[in-house]
């Protein structure tokens, strides 16, 4: 039953500022970034329920609520047969899928549309929409990111700026026509791809005219400049070189970076999903060891000796709690929408890989029940797991999870990782 005009406007009245008093209260506590964080994260599960939502919609199976939020109903409306509604605590969201085990009870009118009942392609498909929507997500992240910032290529070198040096107005790479942005191609003939490779060749070619070819704006052009003795030059009071060395080292006085590319959409999906498959290889290898005996070990040791808890060394591997993954966003935000982009490209990679682990409450483990149910059938015979059997593994692996969590979150709150975008 909808619910009456005057109960629904207060509901929504309730919402609306139950909302702004989040935004206040999360804008006091970290800025306006941490709102950002906040609501983007929160969009995350919402999206991840309605992948659910809609394929279970889709392929004919009876979904009875769609929830965002725990605890009690700020505010609901029903449509047909399912209830849309925000719960006051924003911590997660769930769809209510009928009969997505063998022990839930179900009508009979209603278990022809229960997911137990559906076929093999349907099941898997809804219990992985979840995750597909998070890899969906992060390569479309990716590829905005790619986009609107672009990303450093590693296979040039770029001039970033020049050396100041005591007593000339324009250094050697200054008099030589270099400017901020140039691609350095070539030097002497010699094609270059790193710092490395284009350092040494300035260090041995001191006192000697080489040439330069740079690309600028697109188009390329050819320079020459002499590297400089830095036994002669000084910077700031101090020789570049010891005027006790016994060999000449050539400098030019610039910094390097990695030149900034900037894909196109075509380009961008490619490189995007490429970036996305790399992070996922990754996740996986790091979810393995975290959840193995030596890395659960190692976190349980982090815990009970603070010294071990603050080493960079821990803090660049251990795992983040919600906590520690928000607090990370913030700096992201707060450092460049670049960095915020990839942080939750990055957590929606990870969520879409720990969801498909093949244990029950995880997503995965309705997709290993149904592989296994599958499997075990035969023509007219339909096999279905007995659940229950299986409460000791989910209890276990539940008891795992919440070791893991209790841990990072006690270390996020104890023992912060340093901001690394510092």
């Amino acid at each position: 039953m909808t619910k009456s005009g005057p109960s629904k406007d207060l509901s929504l009245l309730r919402l609306g500022l139950g909302t702004l008093s989040l935004v206040v209260v999360l804008t006091m506590a970290g800025g306006w970034a941490l709102p950002v964080v906040f609501f983007s994260i929160l969009l995350i599960i919402a999206l991840h329920e309605l992948g659910h939502f809609a394929t279970a919609k889709w392929t004919g199976m009876r979904v009875n609520s769609f929830f965002v939020g725990f605890g009690p109903t700020l505010w609901s409306w029903q449509r047909g047969e399912t209830t849309y509604g925000v719960k006051a605590l924003p911590l997660g969201g769930f769809v209510k899928i009928v009969g997505m085990t063998s022990v839930e009870e179900v009508s009979d009118v209603d278990e022809a549309r229960s997911f137990r009942s559906a076929t093999f392609p349907r099941r898997v498909l809804v219990a992985s929409a979840g995750s597909l929507v998070h890899l969906i997500l992060a390569v479309a992240l990716a590829v905005s990111s790619l986009m609107i910032f672009g990303a450093a290529d590693t296979s040039h070198v770029a001039v970033a700026g020049f050396n100041s040096w005591d007593g000339m107005a324009r250094n050697a790479a200054q008099q030589a026509g270099l400017e901020i942005g140039d691609v350095v191609v070539q030097l002497d003939g010699k094609v270059i791809s790193t710092p490395t490779q284009l350092a040494t060749v300035i260090h041995a070619r001191a006192g000697r005219n080489i040439s330069i070819v740079i690309e600028r704006h697109g188009r390329r052009i050819a320079l020459h400049a002499m590297p400089v003795d830095g036994r002669a030059i000084r910077t700031g009071g101090t020789w570049l070189e010891a005027p006790t060395n016994p060999t000449a080292v050539g400098y030019l006085g610039i910094g390097l970076e990695y030149p900034t590319i900037h894909d196109g959409l075509f380009s961008g999906v490619n490189h995007g999903v490429r970036e996305v498959g790399s992070l996922a290889t990754s996740s996986v290898a790091s979810l393995w060891h975290r959840l193995s005996p030596s890395g659960l070990g190692n976190l349980f040791d982090q815990v009970t000796n603070a010294k071990l808890a603050v080493s960079p060394a821990q803090q660049n591997s251990r795992p983040e709690s919600v906590v520690g993954i928000v607090r990370l966003a913030v700096q992201g935000a707060q450092s460049g929408s670049e960095n915020l982009l990839y942080i939750l490209m990055a957590l929606n990679v990870f969520v879409g890989v720990i969801n498909m682990l093949p244990l029950l409450p995880l997503d995965g483990g309705h997709v290993a029940i149904a592989c296994y149910e599958r499997l075990r059938s035969r023509r007219g015979s339909r096999y279905r797991a007995d659940i229950a059997k299986m409460t000791p593994v989910i209890y276990a692996f539940m008891g795992v999870l919440a070791f893991l969590f209790a841990c990072s979150l006690y270390l996020d709150l104890a023992h912060p990782i340093a901001n690394p975008f510092h």
